[in-house]
């Protein structure tokens, strides 16, 4: 009985030594605009609100999503998004729309009737099996009656490995769509 007493012990301290940390990441955006730094609100300016970023099941959890194969996607269950991702995404596009539209007003609440209206659903955000990050869905723009809606689609090279050169990479991208969505606010005002 006493030679089990060892065995038992090296087991409990291996069991509590091979613990796995968890790590939380946030999307940076290109700038920490707000629109409250604005001034305060000023119905000459243009402006846009960013009613909606939505995202499928697979990306509205906690994990990191990473894609394995062509049809095999893991969820990470210890490289997690700090806040929801359908969150981050709105907010980092609202500061880099504002960004990309000095002199308009951006915002994730309603700004009043003059506003542009825009809603984006996010099909694809995560990492590929071939070192690539995907990142694809369409948004819509209302204002003044018409609507317009694109499609988008990236896919950009993660030129390092480990979960925080995803991230990076993702929010690249979505920053560069950002751009391409301001091209369109900007035309159609």
């Amino acid at each position: 009985m006493m030679k089990w007493i060892p065995v038992a012990l090296a087991l409990i301290v291996s069991g509590c030594s091979s613990t796995i940390d968890t790590h939380y990441y946030q999307l940076p955006s290109a700038s920490t605009a707000t629109t409250a730094s604005s001034g305060g609100f000023d119905a000459s300016r243009p402006a846009v609100w960013v009613e909606h970023v939505s995202v499928p099941d697979y990306l509205a959890g906690n994990g990191v999503v990473y894609q394995s194969s062509d049809v095999q996607y893991v969820i990470a269950a210890n490289n997690l998004w700090a806040s929801p991702l359908d969150q981050q995404l709105q907010q980092t596009l609202v500061a880099n729309l504002s960004e990309a539209l000095p002199g308009w007003l951006v915002s994730g609440m309603p700004l009043g009737d003059q506003q542009q209206k825009l809603n984006v659903n996010v099909t694809q955000f995560h990492g590929r099996y071939d070192g690539q990050v995907v990142i694809a869905g369409d948004w819509v723009l209302e204002h003044d009656g018409k609507i317009i809606k694109r499609p988008f689609s990236l896919t950009l090279p993660q030129n390092e490995d480990g979960y925080g050169a995803l991230v990076r990479t993702l929010a690249k991208g979505w920053q560069q769509e950002a751009g391409n969505m301001a091209q369109i606010i900007r035309t159609n005002n």
